[in-house]
């Protein structure tokens, strides 16, 4: 072969071979890329040993949160989900259980079929549970819901944490009376759509009466302290709060609007006022983690209506100051809440236009009045100070003469509070210290 020859040769062999190391680098990349798809594919299905895969777990996380779990089943300075926190009835003080995963002390060992049972007909392994745990609203979950949460649950870390006893006097304490109680009170049946609304308000009324659980605290209880149904949202005393009357004629004749409950839910306060007592919780743990759209649905079914509202100017009729209230809420109030009632961010919410002041029940008035408002935190920017008690400080007169004024100056009620009606309201509400 001549020396032409081997160069022609050489370089021919040489474009073959680096044409042939570039489509086996391209198979290369093509296999690793199949490969890491395929890996990716895999993590996000993979199963655990209930067959539950990631996904699963993730929507019970977050229906888990909705369902205020972690408010309910995590004692003051306790660990999340391990129990211990006080429910006080009619009866004795109910203690909640501890549901993370722990085989021992837990709910580990329960089977999904216990735990549907315990969620939807209040039957648990040791026993009837008492009503204070929802099961008459988480029984409207559906299966896959259900099974959902649980596979989160399972997924929890194990903490080895004993249920305290409850302290539930005799008869109360024989739980096979529940037995009769859910044969009387309790209907356990899945949720089922309203064909003449929406999709949006559907969906909303499954969050907020199966997940949310609201009417538990908003609807009046009957002699047997199971809800009344003709009376549902209308509103009840709670450890000597009212859980608000929130039907949507009356949120409608506040003028709510989507854009009031989202902020509310969201960071726990809105142009209509702050939440308080048992719903500072439920806002922190559950409603402000819904997504934009399940928060609109929650809206949807709330105000009946998936229109948006126009907010209304807020209420403010000018001060008087003739009135006696006037003077008081000078000394006591407006440091914080404004000459004028226009509030101060992360400090104190505004008067004017408070659904608080509003209300036609004066009970909540009464009892902040007289108790206060510990601090709250929703996030980097959202707080609100404590606000201070005064029941140790202002007499019977001057309350009524307060919260006389701050109606007749933030709202559409009527100032005609007298002594009496302030004296029946204390004793309801200091009798929850």
């Amino acid at each position: 072969m001549t020396s032409a020859n081997l160069r022609h040769f050489s370089r021919h062999f040489s474009r073959h071979f680096s044409h042939i190391n570039r489509i086996k680098n391209l198979l290369s990349h093509n296999l690793l890329l199949s490969l890491g798809l395929g890996l990716l594919a895999c993590s996000s299905s993979v199963a655990d040993e209930g067959g539950n895969t990631n996904n699963d777990i993730a929507r019970g996380a977050y229906l888990m949160k909705i369902g205020d779990c972690v408010a309910c089943h995590t004692a003051v300075g306790g660990r999340e989900l391990a129990g211990g926190l006080p429910f006080e009835t009619p009866f004795g003080a109910v203690y909640s259980t501890n549901i993370t995963s722990d085989k021992e002390t837990g709910i580990g060992k329960y089977s999904y079929e216990e735990f549907f049972d315990a969620m939807h007909h209040g039957v648990g392994v040791n026993g009837n549970l008492y009503p204070a745990m929802p099961y008459t609203s988480y029984s409207l979950l559906t299966d896959a819901d259900t099974q959902a949460i649980y596979a989160y649950l399972m997924s929890t870390k194990p903490i080895k944490q004993a249920n305290r006893d409850n302290d539930v006097y005799f008869p109360f304490n024989l739980r096979f009376g529940l037995k009769a109680w859910n044969l009387v009170a309790h209907d356990a049946k899945e949720f089922t759509p309203s064909k003449e609304k929406s999709e949006h308000w559907n969906r909303g009324n499954y969050l907020v009466n199966a997940l949310g659980h609201c009417g538990e605290c908003h609807t009046p209880r009957d002699t047997l302290f199971a809800m009344e149904q003709d009376k549902h949202f209308e509103g009840a005393i709670i450890e000597g709060l009212e859980a608000s009357d929130i039907r949507p004629a009356e949120l409608n004749r506040q003028n709510w609007t989507h854009e009031d409950l989202k902020s509310l839910f969201t960071e726990g306060y809105s142009r209509k006022g702050t939440v308080f007592g048992g719903m500072y919780p439920v806002v922190y743990h559950s409603f402000s983690h819904l997504t934009d759209d399940d928060m609109r649905a929650v809206s949807s079914y709330l105000l009946d209506t998936d229109e948006d509202i126009t907010p209304q100017a807020l209420t403010f009729n000018g001060h008087k100051p003739e009135l006696p209230g006037y003077t008081l809420y000078k000394g006591y109030c407006a440091g914080c809440h404004g000459q004028n009632g226009e509030g101060r961010p992360n400090v104190a919410p505004a008067m004017a236009g408070n659904a608080t002041l509003d209300k036609a029940s004066p009970h909540n008035i009464v009892a902040v009045i007289l108790k206060g408002i510990q601090s709250q935190h929703y996030n980097a920017t959202t707080s609100f100070y404590a606000m201070p008690g005064y029941a140790d400080e202002l007499s019977d007169e001057q309350i009524k003469d307060l919260a006389n004024y701050l109606r007749l100056t933030w709202s559409t009620q009527a100032g005609n509070l007298d002594v009496k009606t302030i004296q029946s309201l204390k004793e309801v509400i200091l009798e929850h210290d």
